[in-house]
């Protein structure tokens, strides 16, 4: 999880290059990576990718005055999850990299915030956003606890707060005006996986366990409605995270003897899990989502982790954009990545073209439609996507 510095100038933006360029893989280990499967809808019916050769560029025309300011990410930059959280943060510096080059009389300058996932950190950490008044939007906070947990104090300062990752669907019932969710939240992706586990592969029987977080008990409760009669509570578990032994859980699973186990949580507990199934002979599909859909799980788990299906309301990364990431960033990217990038490239168009106050980027984004690598981005009133839709991935050679 280490960044080296960049290899050489990325002097072509992305968006240029990507009628060319096909998907790229999720690299985890020597074995296994993530790779993607389909894109489906919230009935879990296949819908073909669109094409991505329109998507806005960070670096624009190049002729861009502004005086120097900054844009803030908030999120898990260390701790046990801090991977996803780089991997947003490598997505913004991307799009910063290729925008300050291109444009030297309008630099955007990044400051990072380690919240480390956890809310109540984030409540100590966000107030410092909100006092630098050189930081006009934020990219995060990163997951959906912390969100919940400082929406507020984003919303009372007026700052825009745009989030890559934070997915659970009761974020946008709070009133709050300056949150923009740039993915598909849980309402969606439940019972876009459910519906596909359930109609599309058929399975009959599905244990569906779930960890203590904002996200795992919103996810787990769309994923076991939509299931319906498919969801087996004799088997269905709740587990704390940060805890290591998940015998209790997999001693019900084993009884149980299901075609899949759906695990809403993230990737340290997904790995333990899915090892531990595997161990006591649990030969079910491993199924989880988002929050485990990152090569730390394959990583972590190793070969118990093939075959397992990982939904993420994420787009797989772009060929063009995986090697401009690589090249800067020394790794490849993983979830939320491209996300991240789409949306500070969101916030660089609204400060080239003048927006460079908190009320004025705010409304730019409020009104925003335009293409970027892994849809369209145009937002209703409470700050959802008009349009979302569900990627399945599988762990596999």
């Amino acid at each position: 999880m280490h960044r080296r510095t960049a290899r050489g100038a990325l002097v072509i933006g992305v968006a240029a290059a990507l009628a060319l360029a096909g998907c790229s893989d999720k690299s985890s280990d020597v074995s296994y990576s993530i790779k993607e499967q389909v894109q489906i809808d919230i009935n879990g019916a296949e819908v073909p990718a669109a094409a991505v050769a329109n998507a806005a560029d960070p670096a624009g025309d190049g002729k861009a005055t502004c005086a120097p300011t900054n844009i803030a990410m908030a999120g898990a930059l260390t701790g046990n999850d801090a991977a996803l959280g780089i991997n947003i943060i490598d997505g913004v510096k991307l799009a910063l990299d290729q925008h300050n080059k291109a444009n030297p009389d309008c630099q955007v300058g990044l400051k990072e915030f380690d919240t480390e996932g956890d809310p109540q950190k984030a409540t100590q950490v966000v107030p410092n956003i909100i006092g630098d008044q050189s930081i006009i939007g934020v990219v995060g906070p990163a997951f959906s606890g912390e969100t919940k947990a400082t929406g507020s104090l984003f919303n009372d300062a007026g700052l825009v707060s745009v989030t890559s990752s934070a997915t659970n669907a009761t974020l946008t019932q709070n009133g709050w005006r300056t949150f923009f969710r740039g993915l598909a939240n849980d309402d969606i992706q439940g019972p876009a996986v459910a519906n596909y586990l359930k109609n599309k592969l058929g399975y009959k029987k599905v244990c569906v366990v779930e960890d203590n977080s904002d996200y795992g008990v919103g996810l787990g409760a769309a994923v076991t409605a939509t299931l319906g009669d498919v969801a087996d509570a004799s088997c269905a578990g709740s587990v704390k995270k940060g805890d290591k032994d998940f015998s209790a859980t997999v001693s019900k699973v084993k009884a149980a003897n299901p075609e899949a186990v759906f695990f809403s949580g993230y990737y340290a507990e997904a790995a333990l899990l899915a090892t531990q199934l595997k161990d006591a002979g649990v030969n079910a599909v491993f199924v989880s989502a988002d929050g485990s859909n990152d090569p730390e799980f394959v990583k972590q788990a190793g070969s118990k982790s093939e075959g397992a299906l990982l939904s993420c309301p994420c787009g797989p990364a772009p060929e063009a954009f995986k090697n401009a990431y690589e090249a800067l960033n020394g790794q490849a990217p993983g979830v939320y990545s491209v996300e991240a990038y789409d949306l500070t490239t969101i916030l660089l168009k609204g400060i080239d073209s003048g927006k460079v106050t908190r009320a004025d980027l705010l409304e730019f984004v409020r009104s925003y439609d335009g293409a970027g690598l892994a849809r369209q981005y145009k937002w209703s009133e409470n700050g959802e996507l008009a349009s979302a839709l569900i990627w399945i991935y599988k762990v596999q050679e």
